[in-house]
């Protein structure tokens, strides 16, 4: 994976393991949209040498800081709101800034 659930659990204050699974989940699906937004190819599971050759992906090191926080964000987001409603909350549909640290790095930006 890009990030990690340890990662994910820093970013969120959770000291215990015991949402590791529901954290990897979110983290997947968060990787997933960004490099659907990007066009960035995001590594998923850590690379196992016995596979056979494939598509080569960019090592995690080499995704940038800006797009591996968006996945940080969103991953949290996920977790933090997983109701299809909250009362008396104001929902959005993604984390502040999410965009902004995605922009430089999707293919359609002018310039």
């Amino acid at each position: 994976m890009m990030i990690f659930t340890d990662d994910l659990r820093r970013q969120l204050n959770i000291t215990g393991t015991d949402d590791d699974v529901l954290l990897a989940d979110k983290i997947l699906a968060a990787s997933e949209w960004v490099s659907l937004y990007t066009g960035i190819p995001m590594p998923s599971v850590p690379p196992d040498p016995t596979d056979p050759p494939g598509p080569t992906l960019p090592p995690a090191a080499c995704i940038p800081a800006p797009v591996k926080e968006a996945v940080r964000l969103i991953a949290a987001h996920l977790y933090a709101n997983r109701e299809a409603s909250l009362v008396g909350v104001t929902a959005q549909t993604l984390p502040f800034g999410v965009l902004d640290l995605l922009t430089p790095y999707t293919p359609f930006v002018c310039g």
